[in-house]
């Protein structure tokens, strides 16, 4: 029989702060400044975002605040409207902060009736310049009854409306009214390409240039004279055509040339 002696003993295990003894100073240590090092990583990148948001958040309401207002603006190229119109379309009269300009204020300058193009730019620190193309006048339409006309453009777009024709631009008369400034004319897209083509052989002649419903075109003469142009095709050869007549023909007050038909030109009583 073996007696208690005998037996193996098991080793007892350490108490931890024993286990802490066996490591090294210098290894605790180093771990200890590795997390203090991980520490103030984390803080300057704490700090660096905070400025980064505090730069950003002061750099918006600097660019939004009266100093960078659009204070002074510039317009070019306006000769038909008062400045005051576009600046109002663009947006501009309370003066928002510069940095707002932009495409927006283009387009609502472009709605205005006699603007084809606009294009706006910034001009630091509180300028903007608004440069704007308008549109050609190219003919006078009669208002509905004779009560006034409208300057449109070659593409129809009603201009403005006046009391009397513009002098230098052929008249229209349409088969319907024209319609209010900032609209596109009706029904005068044959009127409109005669208005706009007349030849110099004898342009300064026309005193009015009208289309029916049916797309037909007509002019009236300072001498009294009518010429019947029917559509607008073979526009070139028709214009040869009431040239040669006018040049060659002794004609009455009240005939009618007519040159729908292009190869056989009439002159009718």
């Amino acid at each position: 029989m073996k007696s208690p002696s005998d037996t193996p003993s098991r080793a007892r295990p350490r108490p931890p702060a024993e286990a802490r003894e066996l490591i090294d100073p210098r290894i605790r240590a180093r771990r200890a400044e590795v997390l203090r090092g991980e520490a103030r990583r984390r803080l300057r990148v704490a700090l660096w975002v905070l400025g980064l948001l505090v730069v950003v958040a002061g750099g918006w309401f600097t660019l939004h605040s009266r100093l960078f207002a659009a204070r002074v603006v510039t317009v070019v190229g306006a000769a038909h409207m008062p400045v005051g119109e576009i600046v109002a379309a663009a947006g501009l009269t309370d003066h928002p902060p510069l940095i707002d300009v932009g495409a927006a204020a283009a387009a609502g300058v472009e709605r205005l009736a006699w603007v084809a193009h606009a294009t706006v730019s910034r001009e630091w620190p509180d300028g903007v310049r608004i440069t704007v193309e308008e549109r050609v006048p190219a003919a006078a339409v009669e208002e509905l009854g004779g009560s006034g006309w409208a300057v449109v453009s070659r593409s129809g777009k009603v201009l403005t409306a006046v009391a009397q024709a513009p002098a230098g631009l052929p008249h229209v008369v349409g088969p319907v009214p024209p319609g209010a400034p900032g609209s596109t004319a009706r029904d005068l897209g044959a009127a409109l390409v005669v208005a706009t083509s007349l030849p110099r052989a004898f342009a300064s002649q026309v005193t009015s240039v009208a289309e029916d419903r049916a797309g037909e075109v007509s002019l009236q003469l300072t001498s009294g004279l009518d010429v019947y142009l029917g559509s607008t095709a073979q526009l070139a050869q028709k214009y040869e055509d009431v040239a040669a007549i006018l040049r060659g023909a002794v004609l009455q007050a009240g005939s009618t040339i007519d040159v729908a038909a292009p190869a056989t030109p009439v002159v009718r009583p």
